[in-house]
């Protein structure tokens, strides 16, 4: 049973995907409150990332290969969210810089005008 805790990297199975979902298995952050997290909540909220670079804008923030367990540079995808089953998660990365995860935080916010 893999811990799950905000502002960490995971490995997750994405398969099956429908449409244009991200599939296969790929890192994914968790952006879901440790509140949920920590009371066995069945499924979590998570930001996919891909290595396929678009560059920074506000749907993509930029991860540098490594800095958090990801074995390739890869962007954050914060139009892309969607709650996992938790039988999803492959194993545990790491967290994400607390400057990073402040600037997923703020694009989140931006793009759902909260």
């Amino acid at each position: 049973m893999v811990t799950i805790r905000r502002g960490w990297l995971y490995l997750a199975d994405l398969e099956p995907r429908r449409g244009s979902e991200p599939g296969k298995v790929r890192p994914v952050l968790v952006i879901q409150t440790d509140l949920l997290n920590e009371a066995g909540h069945a499924s979590t909220w998570v930001l996919p990332c891909t290595t396929r670079l678009s560059g920074e804008s506000l749907l993509r923030v930029p991860l540098p290969r490594g800095i958090a367990g990801n074995r390739q540079e890869c962007e954050v995808m914060i139009d892309q969210s969607r709650a996992v089953d938790n039988r999803r998660f492959v194993r545990a990365l790491r967290g994400l810089p607390r400057a990073l995860l402040r600037e997923v935080e703020d694009k989140l916010r931006s793009l759902g005008e909260l």
